[in-house]
């Protein structure tokens, strides 16, 4: 049965933080613990979690924001499980970011944390909604609009995760996905088939590859273990289809034969597609390779503040996705959201963000895309391209007029097959100097004597991108060029960027969960620095310096202190009264 959590907004009049000796106590008040209690988990909306309990009386929940505050410390400090759930218990500074004033308030079994997990996942499934995502932009939108972040320039990067997940050749999958597919079946089942699975399942699959050397003898193996999984998939079909191990097995043969007059075939390595199969683990994972490494996973995209105005700058949206998934894809699937919830009107990326399904997003959304470099090859440089030339919009992005770089502007109107189209004065064209040299692309026509420029939609754009790459060159460089850095904070707590969990959605949340402890690291040092420059200018300017906010929360605390150590010695007394 869900309960909202509301005890941590009433201190307790003893707890281990008043205990502390009044510089313990200021310097508690001044770290990470403090921002993120106030900035993060205080933000917590636990009304949305409420769909993942019961409404049948019941025990109560384990307060929401504590769990959400417990994973998203886990992902931004790289602790494992059992080392999250220890500090939990014993570390101060910890209880202290979760509202907690006394040790042994609110104690849970660590199960609880997986059976949150669970819930979760299955909510996700359901409805396709991930509710930590849906936290963490609520919780940075209301960041964003306290500490007054400019939102109207953003930059995107985005990065190779790892999934946790063993490296394994085509034959290893297949008999792991065999020996699966056994380990399921009934006892007749498996007594009807033991003479089928008998060479697959007396050793594990690894030791199963390891006994085959050489090409050739791979191409055999595949080949065998083909047509034997082809004959389980269709005798079992009726009774199994439904069962994951079967389900799995199918797909792997899929992926890895071709079927010629029912007979499988392997197919050959460079058939293979990059969304084949990876794990048996891990169903989302994909295979891509990037210059010349290789990897298994996904890709994670990050998007930030970036106006040179703003002291903070936060990360405002995390997208996880099958690293096979393109980064204009990526920039296209954030720009409505990211739109709606802040200024945007200015992106700052790299050369792959930009093609055409983002242009179509950016054109709609109304967002100046400024690239760092385009992609593709570059255009002839003794050829103008068709940002050289100067083009007229209506308000709804129809092109109207054309002007050529010597000046002439003529009216843009609809190509007969597809594009648009200008024709020009042949009497200005004939004599100008880009026609001589060879500069131009407008050329005459056999019926029709002005010099023709034809285009499309999707070159439109991608001159709109080049031209604001040439505008921005320098600048929007060194702009972008930060990110790198949030994606690495965001990456650290996990060694070669590899998570410690598998699936799409598990991963989507520690990354997620990680950027979240990042934003509060980037308040705290906001807040330091701040109270820092403050201090310097009233003592450049001689005045007396205020209580800051650190000092105020000492004297209460010193305060609270001391009213509670006089309550327990007066307790004390009493009780030696014998009363």
């Amino acid at each position: 049965m869900y309960r909202k959590n509301a005890k941590h907004q009433q201190p307790a009049l003893i707890s281990a933080a008043s205990e502390l000796p009044e510089k313990q106590r200021t310097r508690l008040a001044n770290s990470w613990a403090s921002i993120f209690y106030r900035e993060f988990f205080s933000r917590i909306n636990e009304e949305a979690f409420a769909e993942l309990y019961s409404d049948i009386p019941s025990r109560p929940n384990v307060p929401v924001n504590v769990l959400v505050g417990l994973e998203a410390l886990k992902a931004g400090l790289g602790w494992s499980d059992a080392e999250l759930y220890e500090n939990y218990c014993y570390n101060i500074q910890v209880r202290y970011a979760l509202g907690y004033d006394r040790l042994g308030d609110g104690d849970f079994e660590i199960r609880t944390l997986y059976y949150f997990r669970e819930r979760l996942s299955r909510y996700h499934v359901e409805k396709s909604v991930n509710l930590l995502e849906q936290a963490f932009e609520k919780i940075t939108d209301a960041q964003i609009i306290d500490l007054k972040v400019r939102t109207g320039m953003q930059r995107m990067d985005s990065t190779q995760i790892a999934s946790n997940i063993v490296s394994a050749s085509r034959l290893q999958l297949l008999v792991e996905a065999l020996q699966r597919l056994e380990r399921i079946l009934n006892a007749v089942d498996q007594a009807r088939l033991a003479e089928t699975f008998a060479p697959y399942i007396k050793d594990s699959a690894g030791h199963y590859t390891y006994r085959v050397k050489g090409a050739e003898a791979v191409r055999e193996h595949l080949q065998k273990i083909g047509q034997t999984i082809h004959t389980l998939l269709l005798d079992l079909k009726n009774a199994y289809a439904t069962e994951n191990a079967y389900q799995v097995l199918e797909r792997i043969f899929t992926d890895n034969f071709h079927l010629l007059e029912s007979v499988p075939q392997p197919k050959e390595n460079k058939e293979l597609t990059s969304d084949c199969l990876q794990s048996v683990d891990d169903l989302d994972a994909t295979y891509r390779t990037k210059g010349t490494k290789h990897y298994k996973g996904y890709v994670a995209n990050l998007t930030e503040t970036c106006d040179p105005e703003n002291d903070l700058q936060l990360i405002t949206k995390v997208q996880v996705a099958p690293n096979n998934v393109d980064d204009a894809q990526l920039l296209a699937d954030a720009l409505p959201d990211l739109k709606e919830r802040t200024d945007l009107d200015t992106m700052i990326t790299d050369g792959g963000f930009g093609g055409e399904v983002s242009d179509v997003v950016l054109q709609e959304q109304g967002v100046t895309l400024i690239q760092t470099a385009i992609r593709g090859a570059q255009p002839d440089p003794n050829k103008f391209n068709l940002s050289d030339f100067v083009l007229q919009q209506n308000e709804q992005g129809t092109p109207t007029a054309l002007t050529c770089p010597q000046g002439q502007t003529i009216p843009v109107t609809l190509a007969r097959t597809t594009g648009w189209q200008a024709r020009f004065d042949p009497v200005l064209c004939i004599t100008c100097p880009f026609q001589l040299d060879g500069h131009c692309r407008a050329k005459p026509q056999q019926r029709d004597p002005r010099y023709l420029l034809t285009f499309t939609a999707q070159q439109i754009q991608a001159a709109k991108r080049r031209k604001e790459h040439l505008a921005h060159k320098g600048d929007s460089h060194n702009l972008r060029s930060a990110i790198e850095a949030s994606v690495r904070s965001v990456k650290h707590p996990f060694p070669a960027g590899k998570l410690p969990v598998r699936g799409q959605f598990r991963i989507a949340c520690m990354m997620i969960a990680s950027a979240a402890t990042t934003n509060v690291r980037r308040i705290q040092r906001y807040w330091m620095a701040k109270t820092k420059a403050e201090r310097a200018a009233k003592n450049a300017q001689g005045e007396p310096n205020r209580l800051s906010e650190a000092a105020v929360v000492s004297f209460f605390a010193s305060a609270w202190d001391s009213l509670a150590r006089w309550l327990r010695s007066g307790l004390v007394f009493s009780s030696g009264l014998g009363c």
